[in-house]
């Protein structure tokens, strides 16, 4: 029993010495020193001994099992050990080298013009307004004089809901809601989303932007109109820019006029974007239609106002030299990550 107690022992230690995980060492204490290890098997044979060597045999077993415990503790610290200094050498990181170049987001190009006037309309006293990009009949139409079987409705390519309300065509449905709540002498702008339910091609979009104001307060003509704009495109596009204005229909609008720019892509020689004609239609505006006042209670013998409307877009396009208008919608990150 006591040569079997050291065969044992060795054995273990042997495997102790050699093992190269800490899951073989966990396997090597199971079968030595578990309840079915080898070292236990021999302890429920000291039933069988006498007691002189019941006694000596019960000691050694004891000691046995406390070194090789020891031995196990002593190896499994080494193996900790052992991983650590391999990763200090497998996967060193130099914390003072610089580091990959994080690429950081920018706004898009239509939101960073739309900041920019913004800037400009607030420089000269406009306040921002915002509304739902879902409208109802009234507020996109029939409030801007434009009634149900108005053959302007023809012009605007529609995107009606089940609900009956629709897809903003115009941000003209702001102004009308600004009107409802304030009161003149008011002036403010309001960017946002626009739909229209048309043929794309390198100057339409389904999805585009505008930017529409008012002004409404006593004797406002159509001098005060053409000095803002013209502060308008000096400042955003930062030079001198051809524009001619001539006769327009809208609904809302009385004169109404379009506000037209020589076409920064081709300089007037004419291209896709200015439909070879050397000018894109950018600024759609006139003096407020009296109906359109009056529908908002307001007093046209006192107060008269402009309004205007300008596509964002298009503006960007001149702005950068865009040729098609598609880009702005395709989602293309190289053409993003220029701006």
């Amino acid at each position: 029993m006591k040569d079997k107690l050291n065969t044992l022992k060795q054995e273990a230690i042997e495997k102790i010495n050699s093992s190269n995980s800490k899951d073989e060492l966990n396997l090597i204490r199971i079968n030595y020193l578990g309840k079915k290890g080898d070292l236990t098997a021999i302890l429920k044979t000291l039933g069988s001994c006498t007691p002189e060597e019941r006694a000596e045999i019960g000691k050694l077993a004891n000691i046995t099992k406390q070194e090789l415990e020891g031995l196990i503790e002593e190896k499994n610290k080494a193996l900790d050990k052992a991983v650590f200094d391999n990763l200090k050498e497998t996967e060193w990181i130099d914390i003072t080298a610089p580091s990959n170049k994080v690429k950081v987001g920018n706004a898009h190009s239509i939101t960073q013009i739309q900041y920019e006037l913004e800037d400009i309309f607030k420089s000269m006293g406009f306040s921002i307004f915002e509304g739902p990009e879902m409208e109802d009949d009234y507020h996109n139409f029939e409030a801007l004089n434009i009634p149900k079987d108005h053959p302007a409705r023809d012009m605007q390519d529609t995107f009606w809901l089940d609900n009956g309300n629709l897809l903003r065509t115009h941000t003209s449905s702001v102004q009308v809601r600004t009107m409802e709540k304030i009161k003149p002498p008011l002036q403010g702008i309001s960017p946002g989303r626009v739909f229209r339910y048309e043929a794309t091609d390198a100057s339409h979009e389904n999805t585009f932007y505008q930017v529409e104001g008012l002004m409404v307060g006593k004797d406002i003509s159509v001098a005060n109109l053409i000095y803002v704009m013209k502060v308008l495109l000096k400042e955003i596009f930062k030079r001198d820019v051809k524009i001619r204005l001539r006769p327009g229909f809208f609904p809302f609008v009385e004169p109404g006029f379009e506000l037209d720019i020589n076409c920064l892509i081709c300089n007037g020689k004419g291209c896709s974007v200015c439909k070879h004609s050397g000018w894109v239609e950018l600024l759609p505006c006139g003096l407020i239609h009296p109906n359109v006042l009056k529908m908002q209670s307001i007093d046209t013998e006192k107060y008269s106002g402009f309004a205007f409307g300008l596509g964002l877009n298009r503006l960007v396009m001149m702005r950068y030299g865009i040729d098609d208008i598609r880009h702005f919608m395709a989602g293309d990150i190289r053409f993003l990550e220029q701006f």
